[in-house]
């Protein structure tokens, strides 16, 4: 299942970026922080970092962008918790361990070279690196629709 998965995800970006209606596509420049909370700020963890890849609009789907990340975990880092907004999310973990749960769902640890997906609306409550030494790293895929946010951080954290 994580190789049918993983297969999926490497069609979806290599369609999204052969199928677009220009002859290049748009790619995302920058680096952005996660929005931090008074309280989240006060804490000795680090944050993550989302550097977006591509956006691209889907040719086929009108109204649905194509958005490609990567996510960032320095040793100990931890996501506050956050929606995605309508967005389907897929995860491939690139390098390190992390450790994710979804609002009514056990948390599970993902090692390198493991998967997941978030259906449109789901509650992330739990993303950190469980190294206290080493980074780990993610792609992220967001399927959404254009113009939305793609992490919107819980407003009490």
């Amino acid at each position: 299942m994580r190789i049918a998965t993983g297969f999926l995800a490497v069609a979806t970006l290599t369609a999204a970026t052969a199928c677009s209606t220009s002859d290049q596509p748009t790619h995302a420049a920058g680096t952005t922080a996660a929005m931090a909370s008074p309280a989240a700020m006060a804490s000795t963890r680090p944050t993550e970092t989302l550097k977006p890849l591509l956006q691209q609009a889907l040719p086929n789907v009108r109204g649905t962008t194509f958005t490609s990340a990567i996510g960032d975990f320095p040793p100990n880092a931890s996501a506050l918790p956050h929606r995605h907004g309508q967005a389907f999310v897929y995860a491939y973990v690139l390098e390190g361990t992390v450790r994710s749960q979804l609002e009514g769902k056990p948390a599970t640890t993902y090692h390198q070279g493991e998967n997941w997906v978030e259906q449109p609306g789901a509650h992330h409550v739990l993303t950190e690196n469980t190294s206290r030494t080493k980074p780990a790293k993610l792609l992220v895929v967001f399927v959404s629709n254009t113009g939305d946010k793609l992490k919107i951080d819980d407003p009490k954290s």
